[in-house]
């Protein structure tokens, strides 16, 4: 019974991991970067950049907006893989 129930369960995270597949988003290749300055934000760096905030963290989907430091590279424009 046991078995019967981890292999049910298995075949469930494959097919939700299936439905899913064809939703993930394009893979994106930064093309050009730029080191964060003192006192930035993402919203004053996307505005300076000529981008909306909604493109900004499309182009960094792993920036943490509350914690940028002096130095980090954030990506200013991309292109589709």
């Amino acid at each position: 019974m046991a078995s019967y129930c981890a292999t049910a369960l298995v075949i469930a995270c494959l097919l939700v991991a299936a439905a899913f597949a064809d939703a993930a988003p394009p893979t994106l290749i930064c093309n050009k970067v730029y080191g964060v300055q003192k006192r930035e934000t993402c919203f004053a760096v996307a505005q300076t950049a000529g981008l909306t905030l909604k493109q900004f963290r499309r182009f960094n989907p792993n920036i943490n907006c509350h914690n940028l430091f002096i130095g980090q590279w954030v990506c200013l424009a991309a292109v589709r893989a």
